[in-house]
């Protein structure tokens, strides 16, 4: 958020909107700034929005002269859905690396143990014996897809938010399309014309391709429980979780959590899409909903993430269920 504020000063400085010495004053005292947290809270419960009290504050520590110039011509929407495409596009990339790796390790395990030979299921019932590499690639492939539509995701929703507070960007006159330009390039954001505060698509993408993840791990999850029971046999575990009633029990918790993360994220996008619906130019609940599920379903996918890698590293197949 600071850094928005900074590069909207420097930006309609650059335009000619406000002073160089007004944005200079602006970006040094967002430079020293320590905000009052407790403060923030208790606004943000009040206003519904953490910005009128963090514009507040700032204005206080910018020279006198300038601080009307401060947060010019923006919105708090801005503020906030630019914060988060900064923050979104690190995780983002840290998604791509988790995944590839992933895959990697299924191609390791491919390599391995891909030749043996396992029952397959269909319906909850036996059909056909079927290489382990037939259990991997459906494992496999869906998580290669979602990492080649990692490009759609970015570009939906890492973007420069900007449109004041109708989307107009109506005090900035003229100037509007300049200073925004400017600010996606200081930012290293793609600029788009128009503001998306109430088109909310993108998130909804997202979302999406965020339970698909989660999903796909959870099937992996899944065959891994049900193979790796005593009487099937075909997954062999060399860690797990404890009994307390049952001390010679392995039980399957990573692949239990994978379950649980993808049913989680499956239950909060029917909510996405209701944070959607926003009445108008924008909306404070929709926007609020999508805030209480957005980031629930970005940590549950990192959680998934983080525990398929160490899950395949503790996991080795063997035929004994087919050979039955």
């Amino acid at each position: 958020m600071l850094a928005f504020e900074a590069a909207l000063a420097e930006s309609e400085a650059a335009a000619g909107v406000i002073s160089v010495e007004a944005a200079a004053a602006i970006v040094a005292a967002i430079g020293s700034f320590a905000p009052d947290t407790q403060a923030l809270q208790r606004a943000t419960a009040r206003d519904g929005v953490v910005v009128p009290e963090l514009v507040a504050q700032l204005r206080a520590v910018v020279d006198k002269a300038h601080r009307h110039h401060l947060h010019f011509g923006a919105t708090s929407q801005d503020v906030i859905d630019t914060a988060f495409s900064l923050c979104i596009a690190p995780v983002l990339d840290d998604f791509a690396n988790r995944l590839t790796e992933i895959v990697g390790r299924l191609d390791t395990l491919d390599k391995r143990d891909g030749a043996l030979v396992v029952q397959a299921h269909t319906r909850m019932q036996k059909a056909v014996p079927v290489p382990v590499s037939r259990k991997i690639a459906s494992w496999r492939d869906p998580l290669w897809r979602s990492l080649g539509r990692m490009d759609e995701i970015k570009n939906a929703v890492v973007l420069l938010h900007f449109g004041g507070a109708a989307g107009t960007l109506d005090k900035l006159g003229d100037e509007g399309e300049k200073v925004a330009r400017h600010m996606a390039a200081a930012l290293n954001l793609p600029y788009v014309p128009g503001a998306r505060h109430s088109e909310r698509d993108g998130q909804i993408l997202l979302a999406g391709w965020l339970s698909s993840v989660s999903s796909s791990l959870g099937k992996m999850g899944q065959d891994i429980c049900l193979m790796a029971q005593n009487e099937i046999g075909e997954v062999i575990l060399s860690s797990g979780g404890g009994s307390s009633a049952m001390p010679h029990k392995v039980n399957p918790v990573g692949a239990e959590t994978l379950v649980t993360l993808a049913r989680f994220n499956a239950t909060l996008i029917a909510g996405m899409h209701h944070a959607g619906v926003h009445e108008n130019e924008r909306s404070g609940a929709a926007w609020t909903l999508e805030w209480m599920l957005l980031p629930q379903m970005v940590m549950a996918t990192a959680a998934g993430l983080r525990t398929a890698a160490s899950l395949l590293d503790s996991i080795r197949f063997t035929a004994t269920g087919a050979a039955s």
